[in-house]
């Protein structure tokens, strides 16, 4: 959903009276994105890029790439089937403040809007090889526009890239009240409280939106420049001189469609491990940025003419998505299926780590900011006013390998590495079940994160000789529970999103993606039923983010937006565990006491969970306990819980009359 600030921002565009502003969101499937690397066959053809990318869209993605031949990929990680595209950002890493140690933080998931503009040009559909690149890599102050969006030149000089960070409370800044950018945190958008340029030293937690990274292409395409020519053959349309605040192109030069990445992070993940509010954040760019100013964008056009147009020309469904647009050509992907490639550049490129891939020094807070230094594997920029037919090296189109993979595959923390010599997505192996994968396979981590569909919810190994060679490789997977995600802007609204990649998955810490569900709560200890024989449900307990009260495995890894009470129940009995608690939808732990809680109304556990909608998972700060009488003798019974409720009844009624 549009945050405030890019309505604002777009107001100028799109109050047309001859045309009025459309627009579709592309929506993305499948197990994270397409891959992840340090790849750019725009700005370092050829060989590895200088810092990692996470990449989404068509399978023949490659280190070089011709004009058409994303066209002959395998499958695309975008839901509509005629968008063969690439799109890709830098990827993000969490500093360990004390350590200085460096993990790598997921890609929750990814949206890119297609906007059409209110103009009195034809906007035209992306020829295929068409490449755009935006935002300076290499920045490290903040832009001269105060922290807003600048996305029509007649209004100054372009700003096209800011941080939203969605909170669950906004009682405090965003950012450091009179920052200027220079010591430690970016600068507060004047008209969005929710966004501004550099990161902000809050923690995102908003409601299945964590930190979004938000970046503005260019609509104006050049044909004089060609389609290989990233740093000349695009510029932003303008309101000079027009009515109604319709933007144009230069005379002689093609308008194209507006895209708009937002690129949401799973940085609550940290929450506990630094302080927000200090006026710094740990947060950092895979490029060594740790300001926020160096995001930037990549996009190579792989879309079939045809359909694009046809949904330029027919299509405004809005947040709604792409896939609601009416006479879509070639249809959609089935979302249950998962379409992911190997690391071209095989290296360790997630975990905890000293350094960041390609040797990314982390550099640069105020104007005179050092710039990261290259990295001696990465081939250095290079001009493109070049032919399409000076890069005519195509990928593989080989047929893509399907991979049946069971729903109940989750990863095993003492598992051993022996079988990941080169470790692409993941710096730990996981277990897979029913997946044909040779001993020596390169692990790739897929997890998952859909919208309004049903998909299976696993962890996998896939054969490195299967992907690497046959340009896409699906992931089938048996269907399982519906699973609905939402991201909420700023503002406060709601649009479906997807996808998700990880590391090391853990649960995600911000709210679950499922639509809650209003249910009437008596203030009592619900009838709620164990899924799990052996163990019976508890109560709801109130949980703490500095201490848990479940501490014995925290955010246990049951799979990626997958968490049920049932897959809680038994991965906490498979380690020995008496306890099992779930929380806020998405989370689970473990252990063998609860530290320091009190049982509340279950109506505080009220959550849907992520795998299983009509199973409710704790809730906000929340957890729903189970206790086992096979591992240990659970600590407290249903009366017991019955009776400290009643407890907690009297003394809210005391209160009450102590009140008057």
């Amino acid at each position: 959903m549009l945050s405030a600030t890019v309505v604002l921002a777009l107001a100028t565009l799109g109050s047309a009276a001859k045309t009025s502003r459309t627009f579709a969101v592309n929506h993305f499937y499948g197990k994270g994105p397409l891959t992840m690397g340090r790849m750019d066959p725009i700005v370092n053809p050829g060989g590895p890029s200088g810092h990692v990318h996470a990449i989404q869209g068509g399978s023949n993605f490659a280190l070089t790439m011709s004009d058409d031949v994303l066209l002959s990929s395998n499958c695309t990680s975008s839901l509509v089937k005629n968008d063969m595209s690439n799109y890709w950002t830098p990827s993000l890493y969490f500093q360990d403040p004390v350590t200085k140690e460096l993990t790598n933080v997921e890609m929750f998931y990814m949206n890119v809007y297609y906007f059409f503009e209110a103009t009195d040009d034809d906007i035209k559909a992306f020829e295929p090889g068409h490449r755009m690149v935006i935002g300076n890599p290499s920045l490290r102050s903040p832009p001269t526009s105060n922290g807003t969006l600048v996305l029509d030149p007649a209004d100054g000089t372009i700003q096209p890239v800011q941080w939203t960070c969605p909170r669950s409370s906004t009682s405090s800044p965003l950012y450091p009240v009179g920052s200027d950018g220079l010591h430690g945190a970016g600068i507060q958008d004047p008209r969005n409280k929710g966004a501004g340029v550099g990161f902000p030293d809050q923690n995102c937690d908003g409601y299945a939106s964590p930190l979004r990274a938000d970046i503005h292409f260019p609509s104006c395409y050049n044909p004089a420049a060609g389609l290989d020519n990233y740093k000349e053959n695009m510029q932003f349309p303008s309101s000079k001189g027009t009515a109604s605040g319709r933007a144009n192109c230069p005379v002689g030069w093609i308008h194209t469609p507006h895209l708009f990445f937002e690129v949401y992070w799973n940085t609550p993940k940290f929450a506990g491990q630094w302080t927000p509010g200090q006026g710094t954040q740990p947060f950092v760019l895979s490029n060594g940025d740790p300001t926020g100013y160096g995001l930037h964008a990549d996009f190579i056009s792989g879309w079939d003419v045809t359909t694009l147009q046809q949904i330029i020309d027919n299509c405004d469904a809005g947040d709604s998505g792409m896939d609601k647009c009416p006479g879509l050509i070639g249809g959609l992907n089935d979302a249950s299926n998962s379409c992911n490639i190997a690391n071209l550049v095989p290296e360790t490129i997630a975990g905890t780590m000293a350094a960041l891939p390609g040797n990314n020094p982390v550099t640069g807070w105020g104007s005179s900011g050092s710039s990261p230094v290259a990295s001696s594997a990465a081939a250095s920029p290079i001009a493109t006013g070049l032919t399409s037919s000076s890069t005519k090296t195509a990928a593989s189109t080989q047929d893509a390998v399907s991979v049946s993979v069971s729903s109940s595959a989750t990863s095993a923390e003492g598992a051993s590495s022996a079988a990941t010599p080169l470790t692409t997505l993941i710096s730990k192996p996981v277990v897979a079940s029913t997946v044909s994968a040779s001993p020596d396979s390169t692990s790739i981590l897929t997890t998952s994160h859909t919208f309004s569909t049903t998909t299976a919810l696993t962890t996998m190994y896939v054969s490195a000789s299967a992907t690497a060679s046959s340009g896409g490789v699906f992931l089938e997977t048996s269907p399982t529970s519906a699973v609905a995600a939402t991201s909420t802007d700023a503002a406060g609204d709601a649009a479906g999103d997807d996808d998700a990649c990880d590391a090391d998955p853990v649960s995600t810490s911000s709210a679950p993606v499922s639509t809650p569900t209003t249910t009437s709560y008596n203030d009592t200890i619900s009838n709620v039923t164990s899924p799990v024989s052996g163990w019976s449900y508890t109560g709801c307990y109130i949980d703490s983010t500095s201490k848990r009260v479940l501490s014995g495995i925290e955010f246990a890894n049951v799979g990626q937006h997958a968490v049920t009470n049932t897959k809680c129940i038994n991965y906490c009995s498979s380690r020995g565990y008496s306890i099992s608690g779930t929380e806020y939808g998405g989370q689970c732990f473990c252990g063998d006491e609860l530290s320091g809680s009190e049982l509340q109304d279950d109506s505080a556990c009220a959550t849907p969970c992520e795998g299983d909608a009509s199973q409710t998972c704790g809730g906000s700060a929340s957890l729903s306990v189970f206790t086992s009488s096979v591992n240990g003798t659970a600590t407290k019974t249903k009366r017991d819980a019955e009776s400290e409720m009643q407890k907690v009844r009297m003394s809210r009624h005391l209160h009450k009359h102590l009140k008057h």
